[in-house]
């Protein structure tokens, strides 16, 4: 029987609320790793020692983001493929892609072991912090390339429309965190080497999974040659490269904010160590927008139903923005009970109630920039992603957060980071607009 692509028919916003919820759960796990890692360690009841995750963390998440970034790019291009329902084309790339991901991954990981020190040191870490983020990066980092191959998998599981299995892949991460980390941590005694042991371990439990969706269950991955590694190299770089560009951005902006608020001292980076971790598990949902609505948008411009496109656009906008109300509300709910399980001083503290009481609220201004920057990259203009995230991240990020640290000490950090947000967001999703009408106009023309 043929196979149909999922996404060219039905309702736009169910599609975008199926994706996106089960996107958001799967990714929410898949940081909740390091949740759940923060949680345990700071049971150790060391303040260096949650500083260091914050270190080890911001410099892990430029490594993350390459593989962010070959996710979108491995969804804007096999989502086509099967919108035009060419299931051959899609089942080599799946191959291509995952290749070619696991080899780029595996060179920038070499590249940060030997120096990790040294950027460790860039961004503010000293004495004993350094050497336990140091250590946390040696024993973690190298399964880094391993845990790339199962976020292709889950790209390829959501471009296919199965939104269900691509959660289970991050969510079997966050389950055997969950599990392995006390046995390391304090079972074992391994203190902050056994945390992160399990972070890794984790990570590969999840890539045997999507492996294990994609070649058994969805059959979505063929055997390859070289010929066909030439043919898809290119358009797969093309969108990856400026993906990635954009995909460093956050990072960049992170390692900005962090090296301004290091300056407050071990307290204030613990405190920036919990956001962190709260951030990416409270809006899971704003962080998987752009790979949720991705094969939704790729699947209608492979099948040239443009309507299709800009209601998912909007779907996608309206989604967010109602989400975003609900967690915001939550975590001011729930900030007490925050401060007290994480054993927070009052200079961390005063970082993580910045953030919940008000600073949470920018992220719709945040899932309105996902929301673009995954029309821009399934519609074949992921420059504007670029521009519009290094805008964001490179330009205003550092002066906002060192006006807002004049003004507000650490917590002015955190409004800082959320005013960036705010200007680029805003920016970004009229520019959409205007894209996909233009998008729509061209094809028109060319009829």
């Amino acid at each position: 029987m043929k196979r149909k692509a999922k996404f060219t028919t039905g309702s736009t916003m169910r599609h975008v609320a199926v994706m996106t919820t089960t996107g958001m759960i799967g990714l929410t796990f898949m940081f909740l790793i390091d949740a759940i890692t923060l949680f345990w360690v700071s049971k150790l009841e060391n303040e260096n020692f949650m500083a260091a995750m914050g270190f080890a963390w911001t410099v892990q998440f430029f490594t993350i983001s390459f593989g962010i970034a070959f996710m979108i790019a491995t969804t804007a291009l096999v989502s086509r493929s099967l919108g035009a329902e060419n299931w051959e084309d899609a089942r080599k790339q799946t191959t291509v892609f995952a290749l070619l991901t696991f080899i780029i991954l595996s060179i920038t990981v070499f590249f940060l072991l030997i120096f990790r020190r040294e950027i460790l040191m860039s961004i503010g870490a000293t004495g004993i912090t350094l050497d336990t983020a140091s250590t946390f990066l040696l024993i973690s980092v190298p399964s880094l390339p391993i845990m790339a191959l199962g976020m292709i998998g889950s790209a390829v599981l959501r471009a296919e429309g199965d939104g269900v299995r691509s959660m289970m892949v991050t969510i079997s991460s966050g389950i055997v965190a969950a599990i392995v980390d006390p046995l390391f941590i304090f079972g074992l005694d391994m203190g902050i080497q056994g945390a992160a042991l399990g972070v890794s371990v984790a990570r590969i439990v999840s890539a045997i999974l999507a492996i294990y969706f994609i070649i058994k269950v969805k059959d979505l991955a063929g055997s390859i040659s070289f010929q066909d590694i030439k043919k898809w190299y290119l358009p797969f770089t093309i969108i990856a490269v400026p993906t990635i560009l954009t995909q460093l951005a956050s990072p960049t902006g992170n390692m900005f904010a962090t090296s301004v608020i290091s300056e407050f001292g071990e307290s204030a980076m613990a405190g920036w160590a919990v956001l962190g971790r709260i951030t990416v598990v409270a809006f899971g949902g704003v962080f998987a927008l752009s790979g949720a609505i991705g094969g939704i948008i790729g699947q209608n411009f492979g099948a040239e139903k443009f309507a299709r496109v800009k209601s998912a656009y909007r779907d996608a906008l309206i989604f967010s923005t109602f989400y975003v109300f609900i967690i915001w509300g939550i975590l001011a709910i729930l900030t007490p009970f925050i401060l007290n399980i994480f054993n927070l001083s009052e200079g961390a503290a005063d970082v993580v109630k910045a953030f919940n009481y008000i600073a949470a609220g920018s992220y719709i201004f945040a899932g309105a920039l996902y929301v673009s920057n995954s029309s821009f990259n399934n519609l074949g203009k992921p420059l504007y992603s670029t521009l519009f995230n290094w805008i964001k991240d490179g330009a205003i990020m550092l002066p906002f957060c060192i006006i807002g640290a004049s003004l507000y000490g650490a917590s002015g950090v955190v409004y800082g980071q959320g005013l960036a947000y705010i200007f680029a967001g805003t920016l970004s999703v009229f520019f959409g607009w205007w894209f996909i009408n233009r998008i729509e106009k061209l094809h028109k023309k060319a009829i």
